[in-house]
């Protein structure tokens, strides 16, 4: 498996959850990561990425100062760390990669990713 998601479930507004997503990065060489998310009926959504050589993570709007992405290196993990979550934020989160880094104005396109993880539901209760 080359990216696997974790961490999902349910939360009420307000709460917090921690996401994690496991990647072969070494074996496939991902070097820059991003998590999506999706919602029935509607396209993915990028929630934000990282570079794994360290750079400041980017993020939407929509999640900018509630969550955070970080890196674990020696685990080869990416984190979401989500904080006050609201009734919207309810998806299925997805982590997805690819070799290279890419520039700030396609990190929100899907169709710049090589690899995708299965998917992991986060539901936030009101």
């Amino acid at each position: 498996v080359q990216l696997q998601a974790s961490g999902g479930g349910l939360v009420q507004a307000g709460g917090s959850l921690r996401l994690s997503c496991l990647a072969s990065r070494r074996r496939f060489n991902m070097n820059f990561l991003a998590w999506f998310r999706q919602t029935s009926g509607k396209d993915r959504e990028f929630v934000g990425s990282i570079y794994w050589g360290g750079e400041s993570p980017t993020y939407a709007d929509s999640v900018k100062g509630r969550f955070t992405i970080s890196r674990d290196i020696a685990k080869d993990t990416v984190y979401l760390q989500m904080n006050d979550l609201k009734p919207e934020d309810t998806a299925v989160y997805f982590c997805a990669a690819r070799q290279n880094r890419l520039v700030l104005s396609a990190r929100a396109d899907e169709g710049q990713y090589n690899w995708w993880g299965q998917g992991t539901l986060v539901t936030v209760s009101s």
